[in-house]
């Protein structure tokens, strides 16, 4: 894996996370009672974004760690996961 391979393999786990953490004890305006004029009564009262970016970071990082070990050491290689056997065979000769 080259260190491009690495910045997006850490860039898509981070936004999933993200996406994941996100909704996690969100408060809404509606659950609060304090609706803003103009906006949506589903939209969030305290966003909390530098808390829920920093835990992101971290689960993200101990994530990429794992998948880069296994995708770095060949523990699970892509032919490991071709199940209707479509890969040709490397020629060892």
């Amino acid at each position: 894996m080259g260190p491009t391979s690495a910045i997006v393999l850490y860039a898509v786990i981070w936004f999933l996370t993200l996406f994941i953490v996100l909704p996690i004890r969100l408060k809404t305006q509606g659950d609060v009672g304090e609706v803003v004029p103009g906006t949506h009564a589903g939209a969030p009262a305290v966003t909390n974004l530098k808390k829920k970016t920093l835990i992101t970071t971290v689960i993200a990082a101990v994530l990429w760690a794992i998948i880069a070990g296994i995708i770095l050491t060949g523990t699970i290689t892509v032919r490991d996961l071709d199940w209707f056997n479509r890969m040709s065979q490397p020629d060892l000769s």
